[in-house]
């Protein structure tokens, strides 16, 4: 992206030199955003293939369930409760942040969680 300057100011030969080299010509401040639009939609797209369908984060009810039945009071390792639940990381981690928001959940020093 480059602002264009008068050709008879030296200061703007190299915006004018990128310009004529392919840069995207920049007249106001719409023009900076439909390029910054144009990555953001190429980026989503190219992270979205590279995201495994079995490490998708989004919890069902009875993975909330399961993973809520293996907590109580005592504080325990998180992952202990990735070991025994068979769930993936991030599916713990969505669900052990979703009991926190609702008050749910306490954490504790060491990686570990309890009911509240």
């Amino acid at each position: 992206m480059a602002v264009p300057g008068s050709p008879l100011d030296p200061r703007a030969q190299g915006c004018n030199h990128l310009i004529r080299e392919g840069a995207v010509l920049v007249q106001n401040a719409d023009d900076i955003l439909e390029v910054i639009q144009m990555f953001n939609r190429g980026f989503e797209q190219s992270v979205e293939r590279y995201i495994p369908d079995h490490l998708s984060a989004d919890p069902n009810d009875r993975e909330r369930a399961n993973l809520t039945a293996l907590l109580s009071p005592v504080p325990v390792p998180v992952d202990e409760l990735i070991r025994q639940s068979g769930f993936s990381a991030p599916l713990v981690y969505a669900i052990l942040l979703e009991l926190e928001l609702i008050g749910r959940l306490e954490r504790h020093a060491g990686g570990r969680v309890s009911l509240i």
